[in-house]
């Protein structure tokens, strides 16, 4: 399996073929050669990379992130700066979690309030939408 069509590609690596097409644009996949007729050809290395940038999206990775980490794993012979970035990632997953825990206590209130006064008129989340609707 040497050399895959795109629709080949796709269903190995479970991607939609406009899906790798906009990951050849944004860099995320090197150019593919094409044959005689025009069709691209890829190699399994194009579904292996294609797995990667899947991974990486579920670990949280913005396809910018993404491409830098390909980038990095290229041109440095150790991973002190793909090991970096996972940090920064982290940093960043615990400050969501932190921000939505906040968002989840505030709203806990709001649920307690509404139990007890079951007015539209007391609701807060009524009169901040009517506070914040232009007249």
């Amino acid at each position: 399996m040497s050399s895959m069509k795109i629709g080949e590609v796709a269903k190995l690596s479970g991607t939609g073929i406009e899906t790798i097409r906009y990951y050849e644009r944004q860099g995320l996949l090197l150019e593919p050669e094409r044959r005689p007729s025009g069709y691209r050809q890829f190699d399994e290395t194009t579904v292996e990379r294609l797995s990667y940038i899947r991974q990486a999206k579920e670990l949280g990775f913005t396809l910018a992130e993404i491409r830098e980490l390909l980038e990095l794993s290229f041109a440095h012979s150790d991973c002190s700066h793909i090991h970096q970035r996972a940090e920064d990632k982290i940093r960043d997953i615990e400050n969501k979690i932190r921000s939505l825990q906040q968002m989840k206590r505030s709203l806990r209130k709001i649920e307690e309030h509404c139990k007890t006064h079951n007015l539209p008129a007391d609701c807060p989340l009524v009169h901040t939408s009517q506070r914040r609707t232009p007249n």
